[in-house]
């Protein structure tokens, strides 16, 4: 099972940490496009769902959320805010866990993919993800492009984040396809650091993880309001489709 590495004090903070990704500039286009595809009364299954960013204005949407998550912590700080009690959350690992089988989306925002740090486990969450949904049913994972053209021959580190308050290095091992995200901040007055290993995954090499699960690519975006995805594209969300 990977690592819990989401305490208590990261549930506390995690807004504070990344206020940028609870605007409503941000989250709004995420949520339309998760809604357009699980369809009007639809059940989406969220992979690592957090303290509930996306899966409480989805809901409030009329979806009908279901969540899993490996953190009681990041559960526990879904649990007081206001709509949680129509999402129901499974503690666990969600390369493996299963809830249901009738769902019309599921979904892994935020480069949470990478937080599954072996292939075998990467391929294994297809696998579970497939099995759950219903004939004709999709899979939406966004997740960074791998920078490795960043990287000047002989390093191995580049930043990603640069603010007064916040500094985030990728160190990249790419013998091992293994990134380690270093973040440090200052909240409350106060240094944190963190460091986080993440396997980094080709668009290329998640097709082909799909294809083994049964599942074919759908359409593949630069973003969520479906910028077009090109060489230069430093993300995408892809769409994989269940085979009807």
């Amino acid at each position: 099972m990977p690592e819990d590495t989401f305490d208590e004090r990261t549930a506390q903070t995690y807004e504070a940490k990344w206020p940028e990704l609870f605007d409503p500039a941000v989250v709004d286009p995420v949520v339309r496009f998760l809604t357009d595809l699980a369809g009007p009364g639809g059940a989406a299954l969220e992979l690592g769902i957090g303290t509930g960013r996306i899966a409480l204005p989805l809901s409030r949407r009329g979806v009908r959320v279901h969540g899993i998550e490996l953190s009681r912590a990041m559960a526990a700080r879904l649990r007081t805010e206001p709509g949680a009690e129509d999402i129901p959350v499974t503690i666990g690992d969600f390369a493996t866990t299963q809830v249901g089988t009738a769902f019309t989306l599921a979904y892994l925002v935020r480069n949470t993919i990478t937080n599954l740090t072996t292939q075998d486990e990467q391929v294994e969450c297809f696998r579970t993800v497939a099995a759950q949904l219903e004939p004709g049913g999709c899979f939406v994972i966004e997740v960074y492009v791998p920078e490795l053209r960043r990287l000047p021959p002989g390093q191995t580190v580049h930043p990603f984040t640069v603010t007064p308050d916040h500094l985030g290095f990728e160190e990249y091992d790419v013998a091992s396809q293994i990134a380690v995200s270093h973040h440090y901040w200052v909240v409350d007055g106060r240094l944190e650091t963190r460091s986080t290993p993440h396997r980094y995954v080709w668009p290329a090499e998640l097709d082909l993880m799909a294809r083994l699960a049964g599942m074919t690519l759908r359409e593949r975006w630069a973003g969520w309001k479906r910028e077009p995805f090109t060489s230069d594209s430093r993300s995408h969300v892809s769409v994989w489709e269940k085979a009807p």
